[in-house]
């Protein structure tokens, strides 16, 4: 007998939660207490080039107006700054600070551990093949970091949607 398709769904979505909340919950017992999944993406599309509002809010798909309210939180939180841009003085430029850049890699390395939990738990080999199983149905690039799509909801429920940004 098989499952029903919405079985797998809310399996897989319980997988990214369960490691999401309890990356989040690590780096707030590290000093990390602000931080949000939405935040790790947005630093991530930011250290990969969306240097303004407009960019982070097309690579995250959402609102330049969601984007801005999320790059003055990280800003105030002082994970990231802005800066004159080099070829254009009129234009401000985002940049992940040291303390993103920490922030990050202390966030990959609870990742690890988190993996390690998992693996300890149902063995080396079960988990590396229901890695590779994914991998084999969603291809290798299908993540983004920089690019969560659907979870782009999280950011707007924290903002009032607002007219399509046409620039």
């Amino acid at each position: 007998m098989s499952r029903p398709g919405s079985d797998l769904t809310l399996l897989l979505l319980a997988g990214f939660r369960t490691l999401a909340d309890q990356g989040a919950a690590e780096l707030a017992r590290r000093g990390h207490e602000d931080v949000r999944p939405v935040h790790d993406f947005a630093l991530h599309a930011i250290h990969s080039g969306a240097d303004s509002a407009s960019e982070l809010g097309r690579r995250m798909s959402v609102t330049k107006q969601a984007a801005a309210k999320t790059i003055a939180t990280l800003e105030e939180r002082n994970y990231v700054a802005r800066e004159p841009d080099p070829a254009d003085g009129r234009r401000v430029r985002l940049r992940v600070t040291d303390h993103g850049l920490a922030m990050m890699q202390l966030g990959q390395e609870i990742f690890d551990e988190l993996r390690e939990r998992w693996e300890a738990q149902v063995g080396a080999e079960s988990l590396a093949a229901l890695e590779e199983t994914l991998r084999s149905l969603v291809g290798d690039n299908a993540i983004r970091l920089d690019s969560p799509g659907w979870l782009a909801r999280d950011m707007d429920a924290v903002s009032p949607p607002a007219p399509a940004d046409r620039g």
